[in-house]
């Protein structure tokens, strides 16, 4: 674990030296960064694997900055906040973040989800069991084209960019077509921890997920809900 780097942003510099210390403790490389323009700068220079980000910041706040990085790449965001309310969380997950901890937060539990998130993304798309008897076959579905050996996605050609447990999700329906998964069923195999009321969490990603492989995201043709049992990705 010693390889992967964590950028840590947040305008309060005790906050930033607090959670890098824990990190380091655990092996990790920490960069550090007091704004979302420093962090972008940050970025364009070094290999980082995970993102531990503000959302209020000076000059460049986490939400926007995660729009930004969002625009190229697929790390793994965990956002920070003072605000509690359900509707900020659900905002951080529309705009591309992978978790949310609101403060102030238990520094064990931040780390815990941290080695979570690196664990997911370094293994991305990689699935148990079932999943694996399949093998690698390229994956064909009404104009949709997906290569789980390149980690591609295309839609009618173009080329579709999730983020991290989008990707995940997107993977599990698309390489089971045809089968219903629950709400429950899809968070644990995808998070790899207990449900517990993440009705949110998952909504949230598939609606994501929608919009970018849907025509009309409100009339979906591929990624479909069935009513009172789960989701399922038509064959």
């Amino acid at each position: 674990m010693d390889s992967q780097c964590v950028l840590v942003v947040d305008d309060d510099k005790e906050i930033r030296e607090a959670i890098e210390i824990y990190l380091r403790n655990e092996g990790l490389h920490v960069l550090h960064a007091k704004d979302g323009l420093e962090a972008m700068e940050l970025l364009r220079c070094h290999t980082v694997h995970l993102i531990v980000l503000d959302v209020m910041m000076p000059k460049l706040d986490g939400i926007a900055a995660t729009f930004k990085i969002r625009e190229a790449q697929n790390i793994p965001i965990i956002l920070l906040s003072a605000k509690s309310e359900d509707a900020d969380k659900v905002l951080g997950l529309q705009i591309g973040a992978d978790d949310y901890m609101t403060k102030p937060f238990n520094p064990l539990e931040l780390i815990a989800r941290v080695k979570a998130q690196l664990r997911r993304y370094m293994s991305l798309g990689t699935f148990e069991s079932e999943d694996k008897e399949r093998g690698d076959k390229v994956v064909q579905l009404h104009g949709i084209t997906f290569d789980p050996v390149a980690r591609q996605v295309t839609v009618n050609g173009e080329p579709v960019h999730f983020t991290p447990m989008e990707y995940k999700i997107f993977a599990l329906l698309a390489t089971n077509a045809g089968r219903v998964f629950s709400i429950r069923e899809i968070y644990e195999r995808v998070w790899q921890e207990p449900y517990y009321n993440a009705d949110n969490t998952v909504a949230v990603h598939v609606r994501k997920i929608r919009e970018k492989i849907e025509i009309d995201p409100k009339n979906p043709r591929h990624l479909k809900v069935v009513w009172g049992v789960g989701y399922k990705m038509e064959k």
